[in-house]
């Protein structure tokens, strides 16, 4: 059986869009999440939504999920042009364990699914920040390549200002919700559940690649920094020659007036 998860999206109207399910699904509100089960033939399906942008299904092919995808467009805030997915495969067989990216279930419990799905979750959302810091890094990199050849960056202030704003807003899109990636508040509600959210998260290395995406996110932090000195030199240089031009010109002024005697 298979188990997707997909990153839509910044954030959703997690409580608009339990309204929304909870007249056509059987549908439950758990803290920023909501499940919600899908008959389908045979076993049925699950599917949780979670308040920062992530979608987990379980029991679904990715045709079958889509739908479901377009279920939450409504609610969404700040939709991304490519959505971050991966894909699991799952079965029940005693005790819980995830090898080669397939997934042991203990039982068909969704507060069990549930307790994986935010592991799952957590993932797709920092592969969408890891896929935003690259392109960030991608159409930056020229920027202390330049520095370090030619001593200077050869960009107006226009467009260091609004290079600065990209990083700015970049860096500040992820940092305020670099947060999601910390240990659910689900589990202050159900402890036992905890073992299976550390396994998962264990197996796909949320804790080393959150490492990662901060000292990332520091690197954008001083590329910033590195385009405001630059910013200042510009101006700085260019109040120097404007001093220099009026001392020329007072010079001059002078010579006319005092030595030729014109002024």
């Amino acid at each position: 059986m298979d188990c997707l998860s997909f990153c839509t999206a910044t954030s959703y109207q997690i409580k608009p869009l339990f309204e929304s399910l909870r007249h056509r699904y059987k549908a439950t509100l758990y803290r920023d999440v909501v499940h919600i089960e899908v008959p389908l033939k045979g076993r049925n399906g699950d599917v949780f939504y979670f308040s920062y942008g992530s979608v987990v299904c379980w029991n679904m092919s990715r045709e079958v999920a889509l739908p479901f995808l377009e279920e939450v467009r409504p609610f969404e805030t700040q939709r991304y042009d490519e959505i971050e997915t991966d894909e699991f495969t799952y079965i029940y067989d005693g005790g819980p364990r995830v090898a080669d990216d397939e997934i042991v279930l203990p039982s068909q419990d969704a507060l069990t699914k549930l307790a994986i799905s935010h592991g799952l979750a957590q993932s797709v959302k920092l592969g969408s920040f890891e896929v935003a810091t690259q392109k960030t890094f991608n159409n930056m990199q020229y920027i202390p390549e330049e520095l370090a050849k030619r001593g200077t960056i050869r960009l107006s202030r226009r467009e260091i200002r609004r290079k600065m704003g990209e990083l700015f807003l970049e860096r500040n899109s992820i940092s305020l919700h670099v947060n999601v990636l910390d240990t659910p508040e689900f589990f202050w509600d159900y402890p036992e559940l905890e073992p299976l959210y550390r396994m998962i998260a264990n197996y796909l290395d949320i804790e080393k690649r959150s490492h990662v995406l901060n000292q990332r996110l520091q690197v954008i932090h001083e590329l910033f920094e590195m385009l405001g000195s630059e910013l200042n030199h510009q101006h700085s240089s260019r109040l120097e020659w404007i001093i220099i031009g009026l001392i020329v010109i007072e010079v001059v002024v002078s010579l006319l007036h005092d030595v030729f005697r014109i002024l």
